[in-house]
């Protein structure tokens, strides 16, 4: 018997290998909902999406197995359930997962059974292009890939291959703060029909029993679970936030979670949308929007996102590995119930605690930042990110928490570290109005945690700096402070303080 095979990150509209097969699987995988303690809101989507899944395919006359977790010690374990159902052949899509692809593998032969693995519609560049860049590079730099991104597809590009606008990026424009009087709209979360809130209830009812120490309440769960969910959160975004997109897309603010981000990531990493149809419906507003709005939007889909995918591809194994830093530090308690004692990072994750999601430039400049600054383990913090966000799983998270956020890789694919101090986070926030501490001080008890630990950062490794031209005028000037010493004592008293809740 030929049978198909699914994940629960894999709910693609028109599923490849659903093709010819007789019986199809739905495999609620361990790594996906019992690797790590994850948040509510991810086991939530996970069943409730699968449960759907299942529905929508038996109604379309197809035989479904759903093996839920329950049912699995182990990933490998699946290929048993199949082999005694007497299946002989399976047929999957990319996994885009390491660890899951090897332990699918071993199941595989370890009962007989043949595999064909099959192209998902979940990303847009070919294995082809990845594989003759890494032939050429053994560093990849995002802005390159990023343009030959829009020539190959054609977006945004003219008969000759020029950029619309004549820039690539217009990231320059996409750094305003949130001003006072600025209307947010309200996102327009999905309203289940009948028999989606009785499965949607049922998931959250399951977490509860299965899951009590699940981080989040199951009762704030609002995300897309079916495709048509999906597709009207989609046209939310277009309608009412994509306008001011670009110009906002890196704001940060104390009292809103979404601005005007799109929030697809949760359905898009699942497979209830695809990125080419989401860049086919931007593209639709390419006269309703400005430049820098669509174009900043298309980079994180066509640029970004394949790119992580990409990298993870080719350098994940390695990347995952790697500690360039040596950091050990472990996680202290507070970074998962947000009381740190540090307004923006305590912000953040209790945003985080509630809705499994913070938009990117607070993952990468206030969170990654810090635990960069904090120096700790890169396994503990992607282990952190893994467990509490909604849109995480392997592909995107090495690369985006060890390569990016903590540089741990030592530079593969950023050429310098996101470290930054407390005037980064005035400047594009509201957090420091009121603050107990002072972002322009190093030293003294209302000194700036951000701050403090810039700066002794920047001096511990002015040697490794030395001759990176994007960070060498910083470092020089952290050599050159006068109260040097007294930095670097206040940067270790305050870790001490913060391991041990005193901050």
């Amino acid at each position: 018997m030929r049978a198909a095979l699914i994940y629960p990150h894999q709910l693609y509209h028109r599923h490849p290998a659903l093709q010819d097969a007789q019986q199809v699987y739905l495999a609620e995988d361990p790594l996906l909902f019992r690797q790590y303690a994850f948040h509510c809101h991810k086991l939530i989507l996970h069943r409730a999406s699968m449960q759907h899944y299942a529905e929508d395919l038996r109604k379309a006359g197809r035989s479904v197995v759903h093996v839920q977790t329950e049912q699995l010690a182990r990933s490998a374990d699946i290929a048993g359930v199949m082999a005694a159902d007497g299946v002989r052949h399976v047929q999957y899509c990319q996994l885009n997962d390491d660890w899951l692809q090897r332990r699918l593998t071993a199941g595989l032969q370890q009962h007989g059974l043949t595999a064909a693995e099959l192209n998902g519609p979940d990303f847009l560049t070919p294995a082809a292009v990845f594989d003759e860049l890494a032939q050429r590079k053994q560093k990849w730099f995002f802005t390159d890939f990023y343009m030959s991104q829009r020539k190959r597809l054609k977006i945004l590009v003219d008969d000759s291959g020029k950029p619309e606008g004549g820039k690539w990026s217009f990231d320059p424009e996409n750094r305003s703060r949130l001003p006072k009087d600025c209307h947010v709209p309200q996102i327009s979360w999905p309203q289940p029909a009948a028999a989606s809130s009785e499965i949607l209830a049922a998931a959250r009812r399951w977490v509860t029993s299965e899951f009590p120490g699940a981080p989040g309440n199951p009762d704030d769960f609002h995300y897309p679970i079916t495709r048509r969910q999906a597709l009207t959160t989609l046209q939310d975004f277009l309608q009412q936030r994509f306008e001011h997109f670009g110009l906002y897309e890196d704001a940060i603010h104390d009292q809103q979670t979404f601005l005007f981000h799109s929030v697809l990531t949760p359905a898009l990493n699942i497979g209830l949308l695809s990125p080419a149809e989401i860049v086919e419906s931007a593209l639709q507003y390419a006269d309703r929007v400005p430049l820098n709005s669509l174009e900043g939007f298309l980079r994180q889909v066509i640029g970004w996102r394949e790119y992580m995918r990409g990298v993870y591809r080719h350098f994940g194994r390695r990347q995952r590995t790697t500690n360039y830093w040596g950091h050990q530090r472990a996680l202290p308690a507070s970074f998962y119930d947000g009381t740190t004692g540090i307004e923006p990072v305590d912000t953040v994750i209790r945003r985080v605690q509630q809705h499994a999601w913070c938009h990117h430039i607070e993952r990468l400049m206030i969170l990654g930042s810090f635990m960069l600054l904090c120096e700790f383990s890169p396994d503990a913090v992607y282990q952190w990110f893994m467990e509490l966000f909604i849109d995480a799983y392997d592909w995107v998270m090495v690369p985006n928490v060890v390569g990016m956020a903590l540089h741990a890789d030592g530079g593969r694919m950023a050429t310098k570290p996101y470290a930054a101090g407390g005037a980064y986070i005035s400047r594009m926030s509201d957090h420091c109005k009121g603050c107990a501490f002072d972002r322009t001080q190093r030293v003294g008890d209302t000194a700036c945690p951000f701050t403090t630990l810039y700066w002794d950062f920047l001096a511990r490794h002015a040697d490794r700096f030395a001759r990176n031209p994007r960070i060498v005028q910083q470092v020089r000037a952290a050599q050159r402070l006068s109260d040097l010493d007294q930095v670097r004592e206040r940067a270790v008293e305050v870790l001490r303080r913060l391991d041990a809740g005193e901050l």
